[in-house]
């Protein structure tokens, strides 16, 4: 059981970079320093948001509108942290 709890807490943290580089290609991408006409730029984002979209939108459709500014990522890496104090607090000291 520890392994497998070893495995998802090893895939919340790879989630979490992927949120981070996610949002970093995004600034990037709107201050036009990368071109998405570049194949492995737009592969790379289209990856990204494929992997990510689905756990942003239902989080940005609950958040009021804030202008240009999306704090979704934020809320999620924390809500994604939380999960993971639970794991490690609670659940894995009690597993045999």
């Amino acid at each position: 059981m520890r392994a497998v709890l070893d495995i998802i807490l090893i895939i919340l943290d790879l989630y979490v970079w992927l949120l981070i580089a996610a949002a970093i290609l995004s600034w990037l991408i709107a201050f036009n320093v990368v071109n998405t006409r570049n194949q492995f730029v737009g592969a790379v984002a289209e990856f990204l948001y494929k992997i990510t979209e689905p756990v942003l939108r239902p989080i940005r459709n609950l958040m009021p509108n804030f202008g240009g500014l999306d704090i979704s990522p934020i809320i999620v890496i924390l809500i994604i942290m939380f999960l993971q104090r639970v794991i490690t607090y609670y659940i894995y000291p009690n597993v045999i």
